[in-house]
């Protein structure tokens, strides 16, 4: 699969895959706010072969073709919760919990 790797300028560390080159538009709208600015990285072809340093390919593959992106955080970020198709349903919080 053919995807385009975007930096963000605002989390350092932090990548969109995307399916289509320039596809801002299939990113959900509290995602892009998080990302703020893109920054073209890198144009690939990515298949089930080939190994990724800090992400499962397969995963990846995934995500493009489920949902057209894939989030690539730091290795200890937890924003990976955002690469799930129903992260747009809300939150079951624990109402003991302050805030």
């Amino acid at each position: 699969m053919h995807c385009f790797v975007y930096a963000s300028l605002r989390k350092p560390d932090t990548y969109v895959w995307l399916s289509r080159r320039e596809g801002f538009d299939l990113l959900p709208e509290t995602l892009a706010l998080m990302l703020g600015d893109l920054r073209f990285a890198l144009e690939v072809e990515l298949t089930p072969q080939r190994k990724l340093p800090q992400e499962d390919t397969q995963r990846v593959l995934d995500n493009l073709r489920e949902q057209g992106w894939h989030l690539q955080t730091p290795p200890n970020e937890t924003l990976v919760a955002c690469n799930r198709p129903n992260h747009h349903h809300e939150l079951d919080l624990d109402p003991s919990v302050r805030r």
